[in-house]
């Protein structure tokens, strides 16, 4: 019973997460624009280009390693990263490589009651930042970006417990639209 109750939960969060993370984008990109979307073909991904985007993934190259990768990707309007930079070692050498003018893009927010997500059975699939909204701010800035809107969510859960509690009014997601500086 519980673990179809948070099967259920997981699905509507993540709904919840694309609709407010589309809207947000939406409010000043039209649909039909260029989007470089960093990192591989998702269920976000899907949902933006079913929402009138067109979009190309960077795909499976560990940017870590290769943060070039992203310079090779010219005719584009924006650049999407959601979700993606509490991944990576290193993503201000990224960052300070995303080609075109503007930037939207989203983390999941350091929460106190809770550690930094870890999957031991996938090295992709586990953070190695969980960001503050201002440390992700400051790491913009230093990349060469300036932060011009940005929103906070929560991720209320319905399973019981503590932590779905405090997760109805803890801002878990950020999300910034920057532009190049």
């Amino acid at each position: 019973m519980l673990k179809a109750l948070r099967q259920k939960e997981a699905q509507l969060s993540k709904a919840r997460r694309f609709k407010k993370t589309l809207a947000f984008v939406e409010a000043s990109l039209p649909k039909g624009s260029r989007i470089l979307d960093i990192g591989t073909p998702n269920a976000l991904s899907t949902y933006m280009t079913e929402n009138g985007y067109s979009l190309t993934n960077t795909s499976e190259i560990d940017l870590d390693i290769h943060p070039e990768i992203v310079e090779e990707h010219k005719d584009i309007e924006a650049v999407t990263a959601f979700e993606i930079f509490e991944h990576l070692i290193n993503p201000m050498g990224v960052i300070q490589r995303l080609p075109g003018e503007k930037l939207f893009a989203s983390i999941p927010m350091r929460l106190w009651f809770s550690k930094a997500y870890r999957n031991k059975n996938n090295e992709w699939d586990q953070h190695y930042h969980e960001f503050e909204d201002w440390q992700f701010d400051w790491l913009l800035k230093k990349s060469g970006w300036e932060v011009i809107r940005s929103e906070k969510w929560t991720n209320p859960a319905l399973i019981p417990g503590f932590r779905p509690i405090l997760r109805s009014f803890t801002p878990r997601y950020y999300i910034v639209e920057a532009k190049r500086i």
